[in-house]
């Protein structure tokens, strides 16, 4: 299961752009209300979530997604039920994916340090011990970042390749007419 956390303030496309990918490669994946069961993107958008924070299951978790937009971030960050979330995918060895702002929350918890990371260039202070990366999307070990918007496809493809593998990523790339 991945679940993705929508708090009122996220980024439509950096989290709509990587439930769309994960979706058509057939991984079962769950928006999750942080701020409630309808959240308001940073636009104005309204997004009914699948299911609330209270219910995420993290014994059945492969991945977590954390996207970006200032105040959803914001949101994100003060919640100590994602904190704990966060720390539980770290104990277990789950990925944990961010971006935009969001690497900005795992780097104010020290998770970044000699990690190759990437974030939204005014968060990139918040990586605090991070082997800062020029790419756009990146991964190492459990943890995938990527810089914001522009490549939210990218971002969901790659965790696309980490989950299901090269061959299904480049498949869904090929279908949708992606570079």
């Amino acid at each position: 299961m991945v679940y993705l956390f929508l708090a009122n303030g996220f980024e439509i496309i950096e989290a709509l752009a990587p439930v769309d990918m994960i979706r058509r490669a057939g991984i079962e994946i769950k928006t999750v209300g942080v701020t409630g069961d309808t959240v308001v993107s940073s636009c104005g958008v309204e997004i009914k979530s699948d299911i609330s924070v209270d219910d995420v299951d993290m014994s059945c978790a492969e991945c977590i997604i954390l996207p970006g937009g200032g105040d959803g971030v914001i949101n994100l960050e003060k919640d100590h039920r994602i904190q704990s979330i966060i720390d539980k995918a770290i104990d277990d060895d789950i990925y944990v994916c961010a971006i935009c702002a969001a690497p900005s929350i795992l780097g104010n918890k020290g998770l970044l340090k000699n990690v190759e990371s990437t974030a939204f260039p005014s968060f990139i202070k918040y990586l605090d011990g991070a082997v800062l990366s020029d790419k756009f999307v990146v991964t190492d070990g459990k943890f995938i970042t990527a810089r914001g918007a522009g490549v939210s496809v990218e971002f969901g493809l790659e965790i696309v390749k980490a989950l299901a593998g090269e061959e299904t990523a480049d498949s869904i790339k090929d279908t949708i007419q992606c570079q």
